[in-house]
């Protein structure tokens, strides 16, 4: 009798061991949906390959869209998680819970060959009003300055515009675009033109060799390093979202890109990360 509790004992051991064993392994399998950030994309693309690599089971596919999206598509159901590239406005706080992984800056960005180094708050509140509008008046050639807006929805628009205080007051024959990648690419492609971008994108793009180049702001330059340090002043938290706490599969991945490897990812793109990344190293 002894022997067959024994038994029944270790059956029904082994039996919840598979049990937990099968929900462990279903919450590492299966595809997420991430949209949202054009900033956030590109970093969000390699924790998901760096996430993949560890859980051959799992799928992470990431959408852009900019912040607006990633407020919207969680909550009808076209993601598992946004992508939010500023701190959640407080009726959006109410319906969605943000992890915050890293933060960034926003940069002035021009053509390398210009030679101006930095502008003062004013100065970018003239150009993108319409005040001034020929680089003549800013020390180089004469010539009109093109300048490059971010079309609504866009995270990176409402910040810049919030620091400004633009809102409403816009230049009107901006070019609009959309993606940093777009804007980056506009002015590389224009000695003219002026742009408004996250600066771990603008750097990931300088390193490679694209002729932009980054301007500091009231004397301050433009670097990750100074975001990092607080000395620079136009900065965000850079988010995922979620309705309600995550779970399965989308905790794990959260839960991952808040490990020291998650986060080194975050370093290597060029954004900083909020948690320690010595025990990647």
């Amino acid at each position: 009798m002894r022997k067959a509790n024994i038994l029944f004992f270790a059956f029904l051991v082994l039996t919840i061991l598979a049990f937990l064993s099968s929900l462990s392994t279903a919450a590492l399998a299966g595809e997420l949906t991430l949209a949202g950030s054009s900033t956030i994309q590109p970093v969000a693309e390699v924790l998901g390959q760096e996430f993949e690599q560890l859980h051959p089971e799992a799928r992470i596919n990431v959408q852009g869209g900019g912040s607006a999206v990633g407020i919207t598509a969680p909550q009808s159901g076209l993601a598992d998680i946004g992508m939010v590239s500023r701190a959640l406005h407080a009726d959006e706080a109410q319906k969605l819970i943000p992890t915050t992984f890293a933060l960034d800056g926003i940069a002035l960005i021009v053509h390398a060959s210009n030679p101006l180094s930095g502008l003062s708050r004013q100065h970018v509140i003239d150009v993108y009003t319409g005040k001034i509008t020929n680089w003549r008046t800013l020390g180089w050639n004469d010539a009109r300055i093109v300048v490059v807006n971010k079309e609504e929805g866009r995270g990176t628009l409402e910040l810049f515009a919030q620091y400004f205080g633009l809102t409403g007051k816009f230049v009107r024959d901006a070019v609009i675009i959309g993606p940093n990648g777009q804007a980056i690419a506009t002015v590389a492609g224009n000695p003219q033109a002026i742009a408004y971008v996250s600066i771990g994108s603008a750097e990931v793009a300088a390193a490679q060799g694209t002729p932009i180049k980054l301007l500091a702001l009231d004397g301050v330059a433009a670097t990750s390093a100074n975001v990092k340090n607080g000395t620079y002043g136009l900065l965000r938290p850079l988010n995922f979202v979620t309705v309600g706490p995550s779970q399965g599969l989308a905790k794990v991945f959260l839960d991952f890109v808040l490990t020291p490897a998650g986060q080194h990812v975050v370093t290597e793109q060029e954004f900083v990360p909020v948690r320690d990344t010595v025990a990647h190293q």
